[in-house]
C-alpha cells in the first residue's frame, strides 16, 4: 500500500486516475450484477479495461482517501492518503447515511484537495 509521497512518484498512476469516476459508477461498469438495464453501452467490454479512482470509506480512522484499481476481475487497494476529517463528514452528511458506514465518492471539494497535495 502506497502513501501520499510514494504516490507522487508514480506519474503513470497519477496521470490515469478517473477523478469522475465513482463506486456505483464501478459497479456498474465492471461487475455483471451491476444495474445492467442502465449500462447504455458503459458496461466494460475489453479484457484488461480498469479504472482508477478514489473512494472513501466512512469508517476509517483516521479519514482517508484511498485509491482503488478496479477492473472485472476485482479490486485493488492501491494507495491510503489521509485527509481532513471534516471533508468526510461532509461527504457521509451531503449523502444522508449514517457516519461509519458505507464507502463513499470524493466531494468536488476533496478532489481538488487531493489534486493539490498530490501536485496535479
Amino acid at each position: 500500500m502506497m502513501d501520499e509521497k510514494e504516490l507522487k512518484a508514480r506519474k503513470d498512476l497519477l496521470d490515469a486516475i478517473d477523478w469522475d469516476m465513482t463506486p456505483e459508477r464501478a459497479v456498474e461498469t465492471y461487475l455483471e450484477w451491476g444495474t445492467g438495464w442502465s449500462r447504455k453501452g458503459q458496461a466494460a467490454t475489453v479484457v484488461g479495461q480498469e479504472s482508477l479512482y478514489f473512494v472513501v470509506y466512512a469508517w476509517e480512522e483516521p479519514a482517508q482517501a484511498t485509491l482503488v484499481r478496479r477492473n472485472s476481475q476485482g479490486m485493488d487497494e492501491l494507495a491510503k492518503i489521509p485527509v481532513p476529517k471534516p471533508m468526510v463528514r461532509e461527504i457521509v452528511n451531503r449523502e444522508g447515511r449514517k457516519p461509519g458506514v458505507g464507502v463513499y465518492a470524493l466531494s468536488d471539494e476533496l478532489k481538488e484537495w487531493l489534486k493539490t497535495r498530490l501536485g496535479l
